[in-house]
């Protein structure tokens, strides 16, 4: 088995959505057996590219020129399920590269277990939404797609705890806010495939924003900072504008996320 990080490099290279996922899998479950084996493997170094592949579908626009559509007609839903598919295909990239770009600062084996499990998960997500996309005749790669989405991880590429703070409980933590009303939508379009798929999604993001949370205080009882106070001075720095509610405080806190971390950071 090669070491973990050469894995996510290979990953971060991959360009196709399909093949990316299936890479981010296997590897996935490389690493899940020699870990239940109770073996070590070797964590490694790489040198990842600034930019993960992407397929040369969809067009990536700046977020205020991407088409907004009714989320209430059939396009709109086509479109809404291709932005999840958008987001979760960054979301295995962001989860691999965590791995391989910071790998100078030493972690308990913890960490690689829970970030190889979300981005195993994140891949899960992708697929279940290409899969919806192709069941109502469309595919990913059909509609143009944000092309901001990356730009988290270039702002923090040489900030491990910003990536945390902005990443896992800033923008994923904004999915535990959103993705009810998305399944509320499916549901009574009565479109059961997005529902259970989008209900797989939000049962498992609470995790990864958990995971943001633990590590982020991990690094801060390390340092001897104070959580809330280095979180607001992150997410300040690094996240392009305010926090915005609704929030879902009941995921959030079960995420390790209070409301004194993100109600200060809203207008």
């Amino acid at each position: 088995m090669i070491a973990l990080a050469e894995m996510a490099d290979a990953v971060l290279r991959c360009p196709g959505g399909r093949e990316k996922t299936a890479l981010s899998r296997g590897f996935a479950a490389q690493w899940q057996a020699a870990r239940a084996r109770g073996e070590t493997p070797e964590i490694g170094t790489a040198l990842p590219p600034l930019h993960p592949a992407r397929p040369e579908k969809p067009e990536l626009l700046s977020p205020r020129d991407v088409p907004h559509r009714k989320p209430g007609t059939p396009e709109g839903r086509i479109a809404l399920l291709h932005a999840v598919a958008h987001i979760e295909l960054n979301a295995v990239d962001l989860h691999w590269d965590i791995i391989a770009r910071f790998t100078d600062t030493k972690f308990p084996m913890g960490f690689y277990d829970d970030w190889v499990k979300a981005a195993d998960e994140e891949s899960k997500h992708f697929n279940l939404m290409a899969d919806c996309l192709e069941e109502v005749g469309s595919f990913y790669g059909a509609l143009p797609a944000h092309a901001g989405m990356w730009r988290a991880a270039e702002d923090t590429i040489d900030d491990l705890m910003g990536r945390l703070a902005v990443v896992p409980m800033v923008l994923e933590a904004r999915g535990l806010d959103v993705t009810p009303n998305m399944i509320k939508l499916f549901k009574q379009a009565k479109a059961e495939s997005a529902v259970a798929a989008l209900e797989t999604i939000y049962s498992e993001e609470v995790a990864h924003v958990a995971y943001g949370s633990k590590w982020f205080h991990f690094l801060c009882g390390r340092f001897d900072a104070d959580p809330k106070e280095r979180f607001h001075t992150l997410v300040r720095k690094y996240f392009h504008g305010d926090l915005k509610p609704p929030f879902n405080e009941e995921k959030r806190a079960e995420a390790g996320i209070p409301p004194d971390f993100y109600w200060p950071l809203t207008a």
